[in-house]
C-alpha cells in the first residue's frame, strides 16, 4: 500500500462534497478512524485526511484524527494488512494502532461476533486516546445490503431504517460519513491516489448471508431495485421511525410511571394506543428492566396477549430478562427473577402468580 499525500479530486470527492460528508466531525475534538485496509476504509482515511487539511486552512478548530486497525486473528494476512494501513497513516501524519481481540472468536456466528468484538476494542481504544467519536466506512452499498438482510430476517420499520449516519456507542459517537458514497467511488478514490488496498475473501464467501445478498445485487439492480433505491427506502424508514419514536415519547409521558424497581404503564391507556406505539412503549419498558432489547415477534406476541386478556383479569409473562405483569389497572415491568434450575421458569413467578397477578 504505497503512500499518498491526499485523496484525489474525483466526482464526489471535491471540497464541497467532503464538507458535507465530514461535517459531523466538526462537533468532536478527536475522531478515531476504523480502517481495516479494504477499499472503503482506506478511502475513508484518505478523504478524512484531506478534509481535515482543507479545514485547517480556514479554521483554527479542527478535530484531531487517529487510526486503528482491528486484527481479528482470522486470516494469516491480517497482520501484514494492518501494518500497511499503519504505513499509509504515517505518510498522512496520523497516529495508528493495531488492536487485537481479547479472546478467540467462536467457530459459529463468526461475522456477528467479530463485529461486536471489533466495536468493543475500538470503543476501549477511543477512550484510551481521548477520542469522543469513532468513524467507520459503511457505504451506500452496505446500506442497501443491510436493508435486504433485515427484510429477509423479518425486521420491523426500525430495522429497515438500517444503518444510521450517527448513533451513540456508550458515550462515544459512532459516525458513518460515507453512507452517501458508492463503493465504486471509493475504489476510484484509492486508484486515483495510487493506493492499493486489501481484499477480504470473506466478502465473497457464499457461506455468509451478506455475501450471498451482495452477489444478488447486480440482478436486483437490473430489475430496478438498485443500491440507491434501497438506501432511499432506508432514509424514508428512518424518517418514519423518528416520527413514531416522538409519538412514543408523548405516550410515555402520559402513561409511564416509575414504580419502585420497575415501570408501571396504565393498562387501558396502553391498549388504546395504536399498536405500533404500544409495541414501542412496552419494548422500551422491557429493555429498561431486562437490560436487552426484545425480539419484535416476541414483543408482538406479548402485546397480543395483553390485548386478549378479559377485562378484570391479569397474568404475567417474561421477555428478554423482564417480567411483565398485567393487573386490573396497570401493566408493570421489572427485572425477571433468576430462573429456578431445571424448571425453565422464573424463580419468583409461580403459575398461580402468573394467573392472578394484579
Amino acid at each position: 500500500m504505497p503512500a499518498a499525500e491526499a485523496a484525489p479530486r474525483s466526482r464526489g470527492s471535491g471540497d464541497a462534497a467532503l464538507a458535507t460528508s465530514f461535517a459531523p466531525f466538526e462537533r468532536h475534538r478527536k475522531v478515531l478512524l476504523a480502517v481495516s485496509g479494504g477499499p472503503d476504509s482506506t478511502a475513508l482515511m484518505l478523504l478524512a485526511s484531506r478534509w481535515r487539511a482543507a479545514m485547517a486552512e480556514t479554521s483554527a478548530k479542527v478535530p484531531e484524527l487517529a487510526v486503528a486497525t482491528v486484527d481479528h486473528g482470522l486470516r494469516p494476512d491480517a497482520r501484514a494488512e494492518a501494518e500497511a494501513v499503519g504505513r499509509l497513516a504515517g505518510a498522512l501524519g496520523l497516529d495508528h494502532a493495531v488492536l487485537g481481540l481479547p479472546r478467540r472468536l467462536p467457530a459459529t456466528g463468526v461475522q456477528e461476533m467479530a463485529r461486536n468484538a471489533r466495536y468493543d476494542v475500538l470503543l476501549a481504544h477511543a477512550r484510551a486516546i481521548g477520542a469522543d467519536a469513532i468513524a467507520t466506512a459503511h457505504t451506500g452499498d452496505d446500506q442497501a445490503e443491510t436493508v435486504l438482510f433485515r427484510l429477509m430476517r423479518g425486521s420491523g420499520l426500525s430495522g429497515l431504517a438500517a444503518i444510521p449516519a450517527e448513533r451513540d456507542l456508550e458515550g462515544v459517537a459512532l459516525l458513518r460519513p460515507l453512507l452517501g458514497w458508492a463503493k465504486d467511488e471509493l475504489i476510484a478514490v484509492c486508484a486515483a491516489a495510487g493506493v492499493d488496498f486489501a481484499r477480504d475473501p470473506s466478502n465473497a464467501d457464499p457461506r455468509f448471508a451478506r455475501a450471498r445478498l451482495r452477489a444478488l445485487m447486480p440482478e436486483l439492480a437490473r430489475e430496478g431495485l438498485d443500491a440507491a433505491r434501497l438506501a432511499r427506502l432506508a432514509a424514508r424508514m428512518a424518517r418514519a421511525d423518528a416520527a413514531l419514536e416522538a409519538a412514543t415519547d408523548t405516550a410515555a409521558a402520559a402513561l409511564w410511571r416509575e414504580q419502585g424497581d420497575g415501570i408501571a404503564v396504565d393498562r387501558a391507556g396502553l391498549l388504546a394506543l395504536p399498536a405500533e406505539i404500544g409495541l414501542r412503549l412496552i419494548g422500551r419498558a422491557v429493555e429498561r428492566a431486562g437490560g436487552r432489547a426484545p425480539e419484535l415477534a416476541k414483543l408482538e406476541a406479548v402485546l397480543a396477549w395483553l390485548s386478549a386478556l378479559p377485562a378484570g383479569t391479569g397474568g404475567a409473562r417474561t421477555l428478554a430478562g423482564a417480567l411483565i405483569r398485567a393487573g386490573q389497572v396497570r401493566v408493570t415491568v421489572r427485572q425477571a427473577p433468576a430462573r429456578r434450575p431445571g424448571t425453565g421458569r422464573p424463580g419468583g413467578a409461580s403459575t398461580r402468580d402468573r394467573e392472578n397477578a394484579r
